[in-house]
């Protein structure tokens, strides 16, 4: 099993300083080319460091030779790295197995000591061996409970030693029942209103363990299709002061609000949604950017995907995430309210 995906179009900014700095995160991604010497180095080589106006990118090896430049004897750019092949190792191994293995079992099969395996494994893919475990188990438990028609089966079937273990899980990833995954919420009791800001009408709505969802130009029945068969219900006395502060966030969104959410997703989405929380208000960075600093800069499009899926606007800041040319790039409620976004937070 391969970890290997389609090489994005490196931003020259973002590989300069990932060079400058020998960011071993960025092998494997792109080549560094010396005009000057007629050579092509992995980001992390620990040669003599170019000047600017005599190095070009290039996605890799085959790039760079059809431009003349030949591999440095150095770092051996062309080489599958032992830490690459540690990583796709212990990615099958886990794969194949029908129960979590231990972090010192991955590590010894790969020859590595458990701590330094771990640094490996969450540099090459954004989370440590055991959050890359749950996050598989909860996927597959995800697809067992779309497929079949008994949750006890689906719980061995994702590879859960039983359902305790299975629960336990859930409780902390899905945000509710297993019951209640497979019967589009049933079970789970959401309050909902629909309040006025600076922006528009805005939809909130929550469970009793903070707010699930926070959108645009939505109503009732965007709610419903979500969550077909929740227990939807008007917001009550004690959802006041929720929606209030909701409201001052989106009139305000530079200012912190600590406000509980009922949020989850694969361990790369939390990842993603974790490095946009902390985009300082007035600030933006590209997708390159957010994919690198979750611990994964070859996901530059599986980080689009993760920011186009936070289901809590402005709460998790996914309007600060821009192209890497400057520009708004998209956003699910409209251009115009991610400009103005961004210009509070710029006032602020």
């Amino acid at each position: 099993m391969s970890i290997a995906m389609a090489k994005p179009v490196i931003d020259p900014e973002i590989a300069w300083a990932a060079a400058r700095a020998r960011d071993r995160g960025f092998d494997g991604i792109f080549v560094t080319g010396v005009l000057s010497t007629g050579i092509y180095c992995r980001p992390s080589c620990a040669a003599r460091q170019p000047k600017r106006e005599n190095v070009r990118f290039f996605a890799d090896g085959l790039a760079a030779r059809a431009a003349g430049l030949r591999p440095c004897k150095r770092c051996l750019p062309d080489d599958v790295s032992r830490d690459e092949w540690a990583v796709e190792k212990a990615v099958a191994t886990i794969a194949a197995a029908e129960e979590r293995i231990g972090l010192k079992s991955l590590a010894a099969s790969t020859g590595y000591s458990p701590s330094h395996f771990q640094r490996v494994f969450k540099r090459a893919l954004g989370v440590s061996p055991a959050q890359y475990q749950r996050g598989l188990r909860a996927r597959r438990a995800t697809q067992a409970l779309d497929s079949e028609e008994r949750i006890t089966d689906a719980i061995y079937d994702a590879g859960y030693s039983g359902p305790a273990r299975f629960y336990e899980d859930s409780g902390k990833r899905l945000g509710m029942t297993p019951s209640a995954w497979k019967r589009g919420g049933e079970g789970v009791t959401i309050h909902w209103a629909i309040a006025e800001t600076s922006l528009g009408p805005m939809l909130v709505a929550a469970t009793r363990r903070g707010i699930c969802r926070l959108s645009f130009d939505e109503c009732r029945a965007d709610l419903i299709a979500r969550f077909p068969r929740a227990d939807l219900r008007p917001a009550n006395g004690e959802m006041a002061e929720l929606i209030g502060r909701a409201v001052a966030v989106v009139d305000d969104p530079a200012r912190p609000h600590g406000l509980p959410l009922d949020v989850r997703g694969t361990a790369f989405q939390e990842a993603v949604w974790h490095e946009l929380t902390r985009i300082p208000p007035g600030e933006t960075r590209s997708y390159a950017q957010i994919a690198a600093a979750a611990g994964k800069p070859k996901a530059v499009r599986a980080a689009g995907s993760a920011n186009g899926a936070n289901n809590v606007a402005v709460l998790i800041p996914c309007h600060r995430v821009v192209r890497s040319d400057g520009s708004l790039g998209g956003y699910a409620y409209g251009l115009e309210r991610k400009a103005k976004l961004l210009a509070k937070e710029a006032k602020s």
